[in-house]
């Protein structure tokens, strides 16, 4: 597996300066981008799938184990604040549970029952994106396995060359060898998360939770996201700071709400009976 050999420029990684390790390794990461690139067609294949997903009442899933479990997590995690959507939409399952978080939970990632346990209450309207380096994680081909029977669409995403006749499909990131052998949180992870960002930011946007490169659906949970909501009011409106944050308040601390408010010059509850009816686009809502 080209992620587990010895880069040919880690010969002597323990013999240079800082200065060269930082180009070094600098330099690798500069070609993540273009191995990203390279997996368009299916990344873009797999969003499609999201999207039909969601729509279809569904869920997209993240498996992994170990730093891909991680990654799911931590994506997963970013949507409701970010999109306000619903915990279950977008969600993370790790090997190990959730102290696997934080503290490396040994043998987890071999654990095949618990992977298939962990898809017992996938359905046949979710997506399953198993996250894997190796491309081989027993928990994650388990639980892929065991979605699939349920009849789930279900996809990997790996850094290795792999074939499983039973996945609608695999993404695969070509990242190569990493400097420091076998350490797959390098390159590897941050392409893993390139393309979970990928996933998860396109297939909000095909579901309307961004309005014109802002985050309409931005959940004003502290401080720093209520004055973000109001400037967005703002910026999108021409209205000045000051009506702004009232119609931030009168649409009961939702942005896309008050927009819609200000645009078509109607209420609360008629904004929120548009907003409903274009499926939560802002763009269609203010077409009607």
């Amino acid at each position: 597996m080209r992620t587990e050999c010895l880069h040919p420029g880690s010969a002597d990684i323990d013999a240079i300066s800082t200065a060269e390790l930082f180009l070094l390794m600098n330099n690798e990461d500069a070609k993540i981008a273009k191995a990203v690139k390279k997996a368009k067609k299916h990344i873009c294949l797999a969003i499609e799938d999201a999207v039909k997903a969601i729509q279809s009442g569904g869920s997209v899933v993240y498996v992994g184990a170990g730093t891909s479990g991680r990654l799911g997590v931590l994506d997963a995690s970013e949507m409701p604040p970010t999109f306000s959507t619903p915990p279950h939409v977008i969600r993370g399952i790790i090997a190990g549970g959730s102290r696997a978080l934080t503290t490396s939970v040994e043998g987890a990632e071999d654990d095949e029952p618990a992977g298939t346990a962990a898809a017992s209450e996938i359905t046949a309207n979710d997506m399953v994106i198993g996250i894997t380096v190796s491309g081989g994680a027993p928990f994650v081909l388990s639980a892929l396995k065991e979605s699939k029977r349920r009849g789930a669409r279900c996809w990997l995403l790996t850094c290795a060359e792999s074939a499983y006749g039973f996945l609608d499909g695999i993404i695969t990131i070509a990242t190569g060898p990493e400097i420091v052998a076998g350490s797959s949180r390098l390159k590897a992870g941050t392409a893993t998360k390139m393309v979970l960002n990928m996933l998860s930011t396109i297939t909000m946007i095909r579901l309307g939770r961004v309005y014109k490169g802002y985050m309409v659906d931005v959940v004003p949970s502290n401080a720093k996201l209520k004055r973000r909501a109001m400037r967005i009011i703002s910026e999108l409106t021409g209205l000045a700071p000051e009506p702004a944050a009232e119609l931030f308040q009168r649409a009961r601390g939702n942005a896309k709400t008050a927009i819609v408010m200000h645009e078509k010059d109607i209420d609360f509850d008629e904004a929120l009976r548009l907003l409903e009816k274009s499926g939560g686009s802002l763009r269609e809502a203010l077409r009607c």
